[in-house]
């Protein structure tokens, strides 16, 4: 079934009435109707490059938050092979937020770490909406800590709305968390890869994503706080998030510009929920290009590109 945005409201309808032309052919084989809905495809296949052709950056955040992208688990399954799941921080509990494992890309043992929101009410209140706690994030140091010692190359797959602000999450010290993850981005001697393939939200995903190298897919976005929450601060009101997500400059083609994505991975038109298999090949592609490229420097010049890159940010922003 598919999942209208509030702005293809009119495609909706138009590949509806096809669908429902098409129940009606089947039912009464006398009736042709086959003329008619390739007609009305044709006019929805238009409509839908209109409406992708020059999103603005709230509809671009619809469109990242949009629930049948795919999410990190359908990554991993489709583009690792091997992949052994680790959980636990060796401290307090397992977050389901936050999965990763020891995996092979293209036969190249790497270990992967994702948010993953869920695909469907269970699991999104099992997943807590993709929204990590301190134990994910020091899960996530546990595996660059022993992606490091090995040798092994990190992915990270980002997609979350922020880390979640819960009293029990403030309590454990999520903001000391947060930080400390971002600090062993920075540590770790192995080339570090980070794609934002949703939602980049806050000091959340800053903590995976502090890598050698981002990639942001088309629709992605990536920012230090949600449109609505930013409309919220400044206007206190909410539904001033339009001019929020003009304001914050949160898409992959601004952060491009800034210097802070460093590859935009294209999607299909209609966006990677129209084409799922497409998008996640496409990214496999990338990651596996990506890696080869890092490979070649030691761990010395990694860590030393990594500094770099992040101390000179908006210094790009500044000159243009």
């Amino acid at each position: 079934m598919t999942n209208y945005l509030d702005f293809e409201k009119p495609l909706a309808d138009i590949e509806g009435k096809a669908e429902e032309l098409r129940a009606m052919g089947r039912q009464n084989e006398d009736m042709d109707v086959e003329k008619e809905a390739k007609a009305l495809d044709d006019k929805a296949t238009k409509m839908l490059a209109d409406l992708y052709k020059d999103l603005t950056p709230w509809r671009k955040c619809q469109v990242a938050r949009h629930p049948n992208r795919p999410h990190c688990k359908d990554y991993i399954e489709a583009l690792f092979d091997e992949y052994t799941p680790l959980a636990g921080d060796r401290n307090f509990a397992d977050d389901h937020s936050v999965m990763g494992g020891l995996a092979r890309l293209d036969g190249v043992p790497v270990m992967v770490i994702g948010h993953e929101k869920g695909h469907d009410t269970k699991t999104r209140i099992e997943r807590n909406f993709g929204m990590a706690r301190p134990e994910g994030y020091r899960k996530a140091i546990r595996l660059m800590e022993m992606a490091s010692k090995f040798g092994l190359p990190v992915i990270t797959l980002v997609d979350t709305p922020g880390a979640y602000p819960g009293k029990g999450a403030e309590e454990r010290g999520q903001s000391e968390a947060i930080a400390r993850s971002t600090q062993k981005c920075l540590e770790i001697g192995v080339p570090l890869i980070s794609v934002i393939i949703g939602e980049g939200g806050s000091g959340g995903a800053v903590a995976f994503a502090t890598a050698n190298k981002v990639a942001m897919l088309e629709h992605s976005i990536y920012s230090v706080i949600s449109p609505e929450g930013c409309a919220s601060i400044l206007w206190k009101d909410a539904e001033k998030m339009r001019e929020a997500a003009e304001a914050l400059r949160l898409t992959a083609q601004d952060l491009h510009k800034l210097g802070i994505c460093d590859e935009i991975i294209p999607e299909p038109t209609g966006g990677a929920q129209r084409a799922r298999d497409e998008v996640i090949k496409t990214v496999g592609k990338k990651l596996s290009k990506m890696l080869k490229d890092l490979s070649k420097h030691d761990s010395a010049a990694l860590i030393k590109a990594r500094r770099k890159k992040y101390l000179d940010l908006g210094k790009k922003g500044l000159a243009a």
